[in-house]
């Protein structure tokens, strides 16, 4: 009898045992079940930024978005237009799935969508833009979470009358240009057109008139097309060309020696701020001369792509009083040893005066850029509005920072040798949108008279 009931005693233990375990595994599975649900049927929408106010379509229109989810990712943006019972799809792009239990797609984009309205068949008149965004969400019927903004929009495919007051005739390489021209109503983007490259126009205080400030690079060739384009804000443009002439600026050369003495006196400073240089102190120069002047160049391009719309300038640049050691557009021959190492172009104005010599800004303006920058040492470049700027390069101290509005001759550092210079000197350069141009048409006030004060009717 006493064994029956040990048997039994032991079967109930055993029983109890599976049922603990039945009970974890069905635990377990509700609680993946229930993760498993809370990923697939997220329920938090994706948010949708537009980065500026569309009232007006016709034409191409561009419209920069954001839009994320941060739970199971992006799956899909579209844009439609609508008008009574007609529906366009103007734009659809779906992100195929990457993942199930963790975000499906990306988390976040970015970017400026073209909206190109005329391929709708939408009439003038009242229409309806629909920008959507879905996530991965299981939610909705499986067609995820959806956010949507819907503007109301006025379709106007007329395009504005564009006139130009006048345009510089005579073209040259490195030289500055500008041109005035009308617009008869409230314009979207204009400016100039040079072959491909764009030069933004901007107002001049007179009604629906404005200026375009242009240039060509120091080895540019005789343009293939020269216009002024304009558009609404509906994006319809008007294209209207102007005849113009070339004269090609003679080429200027020069040799500079490069020493042994140099390199050692050089190098040492471009290592402390460019440690990834690496090879023999040559080498090193070479670096310096070639890869990193591209990269200063890039980061001057940049600091120039967003100008003051307002001009802030007025009359002639000052230029630093001493004597000139190298000129704009020398297209240089870099000797070693007696031998030709390198070739690079001079896009600047090379001024000596005494050691230290306190430099001040040539013309009013706002500071943009007051620090280090490779072979131009220690600078400053000064916005000076429309797409003028002024560099300073060289300098042994900067006496100014980013953001300080300065007037015509106030003090912003002292001449020295940093950067990429043998002996105590100013490298002044001016540039057009980001090109460098020659200085001495800006040095010139009958210069400036003739060419912008008398075309905008100023004194």
């Amino acid at each position: 009898m006493a064994k029956h009931i040990k048997l039994r005693s032991s079967s109930r233990r055993s029983s109890d045992f599976f049922k603990t375990v039945g009970l974890t595994l069905a635990a377990v599975a509700a609680v993946s079940l229930l993760v498993v649900v809370f990923l697939l049927f997220e329920f938090e929408k994706p948010t949708l930024v537009l980065g500026k106010e569309i009232k007006f379509l016709g034409g191409k229109v561009e419209l920069p978005l954001q839009a994320s989810d941060q739970k199971s990712g992006l799956s899909a943006i579209t844009i439609t237009l609508s008008q009574g019972e007609k529906k366009a799809l103007l734009l659809e792009k779906m992100f195929p799935r990457q993942a199930w239990f963790k975000a499906a797609g990306p988390l976040s984009i970015k970017e400026t969508v073209i909206i190109d309205a005329q391929k709708a068949g939408i009439k003038e008149g009242e229409a309806e833009l629909t920008i959507s965004v879905r996530d991965f969400s299981l939610m909705g019927l499986f067609k995820g979470n959806q956010t949507v903004q819907r503007l109301r929009v006025t379709m106007d495919t007329t395009p504005p009358k564009v006139t130009i007051a006048h345009a510089q005739r005579l073209l040259q390489n490195g030289g500055s240009a500008m041109a005035v021209y009308t617009i008869s109503e409230r314009p979207g983007r204009h400016g100039v057109l040079i072959d491909t490259a764009f030069f933004p126009g901007f107002p001049t205080g007179k009604e629906n008139t404005y200026i375009a400030y242009f240039a060509l690079p120091w080895d540019a060739k005789a343009p293939a097309s020269t216009k002024v384009v304009g558009s609404d804000e509906a994006g319809n443009e008007t294209v209207v060309p102007f005849v113009s002439s070339f004269k090609k600026e003679p080429d200027k050369r020069d040799a500079i020696n490069v020493s042994e003495q140099f390199l050692q006196q050089k190098i040492p400073e471009f290592e402390e701020h460019y440690p990834e240089m690496q090879g023999s102190l040559l080498e090193k120069y070479l670096y310096v001369n070639r890869e990193l002047r591209q990269s200063n160049a890039r980061t001057i391009a940049k600091v120039c792509a967003t100008p003051d719309p307002q001009q802030l300038w007025s009359d002639r640049f000052f230029r630093m009083a001493g004597s000139g050691r190298a000129g704009y557009a020398d297209q240089r021959t870099y000797m070693y040893n007696g031998q030709a190492i390198d070739t690079q172009t001079h896009l600047g104005v090379d001024i000596a005066s005494t050691e230290r010599v306190g430099i001040r800004s040539a013309n009013r303006g706002k500071v943009v850029f007051a620090e280090y920058l490779g072979i131009y040492g220690n600078m400053v470049i000064i916005d000076h509005g429309q797409g003028i700027f002024s560099l300073y390069s060289h300098l042994s101290n900067i006496d100014t920072k980013v953001g300080t509005l300065v007037e015509k001759d106030q003090p912003i550092g002292r001449s020295g040798t940093t950067g990429m210079a043998g002996g105590d000197h100013l490298h002044f350069s001016m540039l057009v949108h980001g090109i460098f141009v020659t200085p001495t048409q800006w040095w010139d006030q009958h210069w400036i008279n003739v060419n912008i004060k008398s075309v905008l009717n100023e004194k």
